[in-house]
Parts: structure tokens; sequence; C-alpha cells
């Protein structure tokens, strides 16, 4: 049965709304506008988001922030060697009173959850994540509890440090729907960054951002999006792109079928909040690096001649042949 149509007063509300993000954020948080947009693509696409970058580059701050302009319930979990599965999902507690066992929600339970360092720690406890991540749902003492909607993780992890870390497998990888880079701001940014400090800014203080948009403005995104219309061409582009990266000489990992639908869904989305209800090849280019950089592994002697992910995905972008 199809669906009623989603009115066009309603998508424009919505789009107008989510891109009002930008300037609500830029409130505590300077610059960072493609991570903020790709926060967005994430929660219009139901997907989870791996936050990389040096410390101090308002990671924490920016998620917050977003939390808060989007009227979002937020927890952050800092992930240390010694967090257990538990101390994120939940677990049974016995009560004495009642002489019964009664499940203790953990931060998962929330809209918008901050992994803060998740490859610091141990496999185990990044694998109890996969469940909430992928099945919207934990598990406790064989009863599954479902989580909250909008839910999304937003993971971050330093590129640069490499003691006392847990590598993330393939398998957990591939459950982000985006691997956003937080560069360092520029010149004229950082000295903005200083001038509000200077004036007595308080990152700890986000009570001077409101929200401007909220679930309802998700939920109205989300039915537009998924009326954005995909030329079946393009649905080609996407799938030759990502044959190219199981055939490139520099990869000995390529994009799996799962890593062309999260393209297919974030381009559709990118299309959406640019104003278009159809996908151009040129909203795939746009979506690719960010959707696939974290899906395909380099070959060690590409590494060792200075290859990077996003240079093999912009040599294969060059290559594929566009549709017209």
């Amino acid at each position: 049965m199809n669906q009623p149509p989603t009115s066009t007063t309603d998508s424009d509300g919505a789009r107008q709304a989510l891109l009002a993000l930008r300037s609500e954020i830029a409130k505590a948080v300077v610059g960072q506008d493609a991570v903020i947009s790709g926060l967005v693509i994430a929660l219009l696409c139901r997907g989870h988001v791996l936050l990389e970058g040096v410390p101090g580059v308002a990671k924490t701050l920016l998620v917050r922030t977003l939390a808060s302009a989007l009227a979002l319930d937020f927890k952050r979990v800092q992930f240390t060697p010694d967090l257990m599965p538990g101390d994120v999902t939940g677990s049974l507690v016995y009560d004495a009173r009642t002489a019964e066992f009664e499940f203790r929600a953990g931060p998962v339970f929330t809209n918008l959850l901050l992994a803060d360092e998740i490859n610091r720690t141990p496999p185990k406890t990044q694998a109890a994540l996969l469940e909430a991540m992928e099945e919207r749902q934990v598990t406790v003492d064989g009863e599954p509890r479902a989580l909250p909607d909008p839910f999304i993780v937003a993971a971050t992890q330093n590129p640069i440090e490499y003691e006392g870390t847990y590598q993330l497998p393939e398998a957990q990888l591939d459950r982000f729907l985006l691997k956003l880079n937080v560069p360092l701001p520029p010149r004229d940014q950082e000295i903005a960054i200083l001038s509000r400090h200077a004036r007595g800014f308080d990152p700890r203080d986000l009570s001077g951002v409101r929200p401007v948009a909220g679930p309802a403005e998700l939920a109205a995104g989300r039915e537009a999006v998924r009326r954005v219309l995909v030329a079946d061409e393009v649905m080609g582009y996407i799938v030759d792109v990502a044959g190219a990266t199981r055939a490139s000489p520099s990869l000995q990992l390529g994009v799996s079928p799962r890593g062309a639908t999260a393209l297919l869904a974030t381009s559709r989305t990118w299309a959406w909040l640019s104003g278009r209800n159809y996908v151009a090849p040129d909203d795939v280019k746009a979506m690719a690096r960010p959707t696939l950089r974290h899906r395909i592994a380099l070959r060690p002697e590409a590494e060792l001649e200075g290859a990077t992910p996003d240079g093999v995905l912009d040599g294969i972008l060059s290559a594929v042949p566009v549709p017209r």
C-alpha cells in the first residue's frame, strides 16, 4: 500500500529548520559546517557517525551542541580499558525490597550517544554497541529492550595515538554510516575561537543554544528523503563506484553492497538538503568520501607509497564514467 504523499510545505519547513542548525550551533562552535551537515545526514538516515580528529577540535562540544539545538536527549560515555559492556547497555540489579532483579538502563538509552575515544576500550565492550547500533535494541537476560527513536551513536577517535588503543574491526566500522574527519581550524577561525574565550565563553554552558528543530522535523525530513527520485543510471553509477573499489590495485578490501546502499542513502539525503527531489551524480561524488573511506582498506605497499583512502577514492571517482 502506498503511503500518503508528504506535504511540500512540511518538507520545506523541515529542510529550513535543519539547515538553521548551522547558525544555531555556530553560537558555540566556530566552523565545522561539513561535520554538522554529516551529523544531520546521519540523523535523517538513522545512521551512526565516526568522528576522527586530534584532541581539542571540539568534537565533544559539537555533538553536545547539536543535541541542544535539536532538543534531543544526550549522553556521553568515556570509553576506557576497564569499561564493561553493562556499563554501556545497562544490567540487571537486585532490589532487596522486592527480592527481584530489575533492569537499570545504561547510557545507550538516549537519542544521541557520544562514545568518546571508542578505540580505547577492549573489543568485548566495543561489540556491546553492535546490537544497539544495528538492531536499535539491547538484549539483557534474553529480553530485548527497544532504544528510543531517534537514536544514533557519534563515536570519536584520535588518529595519531595508538598506545593503549584497540583498532575497530571491519565489522564494526561497517556499522558506521559516515566517517567524518574533524580538521584543525584555519587561522581566521582559530582567532575567532580565541576571541570568544577572551570574552568569557564557557564551553560547558550551552544555555544560549535554543532548539530550532526536533524529532518532528527529523521525521518529516526522513519521509521526504524516501521520496527523492533515483534514476537507474545513477544507481548504476553507485554500483560502478563500489565495484571499482573492489578492483583497485591499491586496495585489499573494497566496498560491500552495504556500503553501496549507504552511499545511495546519503546521496538522497544530500540531494534533499540541497533542495532537489532527485539524485544527481554530483551528489554521489559529494558523499563518496565520508561514506566509503572507512569501508576500504589499503594494501601495505600502497600505504608505503603514501596512498590514502581519500586519494584512492578520488582517483576512482575521476575514472568511473559519469552518467549523462
